[in-house]
């Protein structure tokens, strides 16, 4: 039996069982990156030899019935620490020593027993959403000339193509719904405080999450990586602690009341000056409209966003290139990430860095603008991804039109701390999936998750690019 292509539940409940072994399981997904990463680049470090270490390690350990996550092999985003592995961040201008310890969304992956199988490419300081940097160009299994989107371009990718079900990454303006609707996954950027942080900069903006085929997939490894395993059943009111006794787990996300919910559809929230694809907005339309067939009531939210609010992304996003790129050699890194800081720090100069902004929306802007609605519906992009080419030696225009054509749609939620997530619902006309983002205010994670299963379960999507 092959294990490539089963969820992350399926593997673990395997090994748990006695039916698979950690190392089986492992192996077999090294075998699949071996065979299709030289085509799609989601890999910077792939950790054979330590990987099945680790894996026999886990097949070893006493409390093995009790792991939620078994034997699973996952990726990890090329900013967060890993032991024994440099954390290059895309770029050449980083360290490249090794990390002397975890850090603690990778410590509680593996404390529920997963299998850390590589580490994922990014664009240099994970400033884009593009997916290419001085070690390589990564692309969407999807569509090979397509970007799978950023920053957690190679995690998207590596789950797109059946590598691994589960991959971390994180999320500072967008970089987890971004590439998980470019390559047809589903994803969640958890409020604040839900999940230890990636720990640098961005002014409390970026946040820690999973990327996966499946929403079950998805709150596990959420649950795991918040240390509340009450997240991966979203209604339930019984919790489990990494390692307690398997029986106890539910493994599934069936609230025990159903929820009724208000749920508010923009099809086109931007800021004045900026579109939304015709065929994204009637996706997220849709989408809403199957949740209004589950129970809820929908209603319309027509107003777009204020302009200030994209000037005040914007000018945030160019400060933390500013923050990121201090202190690194600026002969090492690519002419995007040297155009993109110098921008920053000239508007810091003008007093422009966006935090007055961001303050305001996230005070009371985003309350007022969200209205009485306990979800909102929108597009997760604003279009379709563009192509997967080395933008890193392009200058500043090009990467910040790109960018804010394509994805535009994210940013607001990490500048109010609110969660926000993407679900695969259709198909673009291109042949690409559509992502509708689901939003929620602060502690909304469960309901979102909760609406996002009712979406699976009446709209189910294909879970990996056929590749062959």
């Amino acid at each position: 039996m092959s294990w490539v292509g089963k969820s992350a539940v399926e593997m673990a409940e395997a090994v748990r069982r006695g039916e698979a072994t950690a190392p089986a399981i492992v192996e077999e997904h090294l075998r699949m990156i071996a065979k299709y990463d030289g085509r799609i680049g989601a890999f910077r470090k792939v950790r054979a030899e330590r990987a099945l270490a680790e894996a026999r390690t886990v097949q070893e350990r006493e409390d093995l019935a009790g792991l939620p996550l078994a034997g699973v092999p996952v990726a990890v985003k090329d900013n967060i620490a890993v032991r024994g592995e440099a954390t290059r961040n895309g770029s050449a201008a980083t360290s490249n020593a090794a990390a002397a310890e975890d850090h603690p969304v990778v410590a509680r992956l593996r404390a529920a027993g997963a299998v850390v199988v590589g580490i994922t490419n990014v664009p240099e300081l994970c400033l884009v959403g593009f997916s290419d940097s001085v070690y390589g160009v990564t692309r969407n299994p999807w569509d090979l000339k397509r970007t799978p989107g950023g920053s957690s371009s190679g995690s998207a990718a590596a789950v797109a193509a059946g590598m691994v079900p589960l991959a971390h990454g994180n999320d500072g303006l967008g970089s987890l719904r971004i590439p998980a609707a470019c390559c047809g996954l589903v994803s969640i950027k958890p409020g604040r405080e839900v999940v230890p942080p990636p720990g640098h900069g961005w002014d409390g903006l970026s946040e820690n999450g999973p990327l996966a085929t499946t929403v079950t997939d998805l709150a596990l490894a959420l649950a795991v990586m918040a240390g509340d395993m009450s997240l991966a059943t979203p209604g339930e009111s019984e919790s489990l602690e990494i390692g307690s006794a398997i029986d106890d787990y539910p493994g599934g996300l069936t609230p025990s009341e159903p929820m009724k919910l208000r749920i508010a559809v923009a099809p086109a929230p931007l800021p004045p000056g900026f579109t939304m694809d015709a065929e994204f907005q009637a996706a997220a339309v849709e989408a809403a409209d199957t949740l209004g067939a589950a129970g809820h009531t929908v209603v319309e939210h027509g107003a777009r966003m204020p302009g200030w609010l994209g000037s005040a992304t914007i000018a945030t996003w160019l400060a933390c290139a500013a923050a990121d790129a201090e202190g690194l050699d600026p002969r090492r890194l690519e002419r995007r990430t040297r155009s993109l800081a110098r921008a920053g720090r000239l508007l810091a100069r003008l007093g422009m860095d966006g935090s007055a902004g961001r303050d305001r929306w996230r005070a009371h802007g985003a309350d007022q603008w969200f209205g009485n609605a306990d979800v909102l519906v929108t597009p997760t992009l604003a279009t379709v991804p563009p192509a997967a080419e080395r933008w890193g030696r392009r200058g500043l225009l090009a990467n910040m039109r790109t960018n804010l054509t394509y994805a535009p749609a994210t940013g607001a939620w990490n500048m109010a701390g609110w969660p926000a997530m993407t679900v695969p619902y259709g198909w673009h006309s291109t042949g690409m999936p559509i992502g509708v983002q689901l939003v929620a205010a602060p502690g909304g994670e469960a309901q979102l998750l909760a609406l996002a299963i009712q979406l699976e379960s009446a709209h189910p999507w294909l879970r990996h690019a056929p590749l062959d």
